[in-house]
């Protein structure tokens, strides 16, 4: 049997051969382990999912009303102007003071008039002394009973210009009728002014301070409505009085409450609107007469409504929508028909129900159909309604 006999030469050949080999082997496993990494590093991990905040829709006992304009007024506004004629002495207010009822506000000039009341005075006591006697001069036969009335007569005269003429010297004294603020004063000192009927001079304006009215117009629709609902007791209505809330163009929420003091006895044919009254406290003075302010007027029974928070609503062309997630924390798009505001919150007509969770904060980071990570939002404030029951706009 023969043997292989490995020259020098061939052994140093097959080392190399081997050597290469391996080399070979190395290379390839690096390369494979490149494009392996390559590969890993060209797909991303799946991003975590988003965190949301979600708050539930909340179901409250609520009543439609309308929203309308109203114009604020006093409710008692007076006109001062003279009584008697003569020279302006002396204004005694500034623009815009509180004053009480019976301040002296201008002194026109009374010496006209003292003069006047001392004549009058005068006359009335010879009068008087004369009616006096001819009881006593009757008696004796000393005059005709024509006589005696006559004097009887002229002493009543007297006594009537005594008092005109003492109405006259108290006018010089213009007072305020009613406790208010007073107006600018529209005649000053040294003008003459008039106090004859039908031509008395104005001289300022008195508007009572306190409780305000507060007047407002509704149309026959919504009259009709709330006219039926009154009838039917099912209004909300604090006692005997239709509770309404109001807020000026500086205050958001409806803040002042008040009731419906009065209606119109009749449509205005031309409008076809009613004209309400209501009263609203102002202990801050901040209804001053003239303002316009929004009213809010029930006109429907409370009935349950839906509640969703307004940072919830999102926008899809003509339509609204938000994002609820359901039990396996998955977003899902819920198309919602929207009624209006109540104290930052909107109604919801259609498309959720009482407990829905819906996201309020994170709403821009989500997709429908996406896993979220839902945290629920601090709790709000309590609406606090007036007479214990909400009232929502139609």
């Amino acid at each position: 049997m023969s043997s292989l006999v490995m020259t020098p030469t061939a052994t140093t050949a097959l080392a190399s051969v081997t050597r290469f080999a391996a080399r070979l082997t190395l290379a390839a496993a690096l390369i494979a382990a490149a494009v392996l990494y390559t590969h890993a590093a060209e797909t991303p991990a799946a991003p975590p999912a988003p965190k949301v905040t979600v708050a539930a829709v909340e179901q409250k006992l609520l009543a439609d009303y309308e929203e309308i304009t109203g114009r604020v007024d006093a409710t008692e506004t007076v006109e001062l102007r003279a009584r008697v004629s003569g020279h302006l002495d002396a204004v005694n207010f500034q623009a815009g003071q509180l004053v009480q009822k019976g301040d002296v506000l201008f002194t026109i000039d009374p010496r006209w008039y003292q003069a006047q009341f001392d004549l009058a005075s005068a006359r009335a006591s010879v009068a008087l002394s004369e009616a006096k006697r001819a009881d006593e001069l009757l008696a004796g036969a000393a005059i005709s009973n024509e006589e005696a009335e006559a004097r009887r007569a002229r002493a009543a005269e007297a006594r009537a210009a005594l008092a005109t003429a003492q109405l006259d010297l108290e006018y010089t004294q213009v007072r305020a009728p009613i406790a208010g603020r007073v107006g600018r004063a529209l005649i000053t000192a040294g003008n003459l002014v008039a106090g004859s009927p039908g031509n008395a001079t104005l001289l300022t304006t008195i508007v009572s301070t306190g409780d305000a009215f507060v007047y407002a117009d509704i149309d026959e629709g919504t009259y009709l409505k709330f006219s039926r609902l009154a009838r039917e007791n099912r209004l909300a209505a604090a006692g005997a009085r239709v509770p309404v809330e109001l807020q000026l163009a500086d205050e958001t929420g409806y803040p002042r409450h008040g009731y419906i003091e009065s209606t119109d006895n009749r449509v205005n044919p031309s409008t076809g609107s009613l004209t309400l009254r209501m009263v609203f406290p102002n202990a801050d003075q901040a209804l001053v007469p003239g303002l316009y302010a929004r009213v809010r007027v029930p006109i429907g029974a409370p009935q349950p409504t839906l509640l969703v928070s307004e940072r919830a609503i999102g926008t899809d062309q003509s339509q609204k929508f938000v994002l609820s997630v359901a039990s396996d924390r998955t977003a899902t798009y819920r198309t919602v028909k929207l009624g209006g505001t109540v104290e930052g919150k909107r109604i919801v007509r259609s498309g959720l129900s009482a407990g829905d969770q819906v996201i309020v904060n994170g709403l821009q980071r989500v997709r429908p159909g996406m896993t979220v990570q839902p945290e629920v939002a601090v709790a709000a404030t309590p609406l606090v309604p007036p007479a214990g029951t909400a009232v929502a706009a139609r």
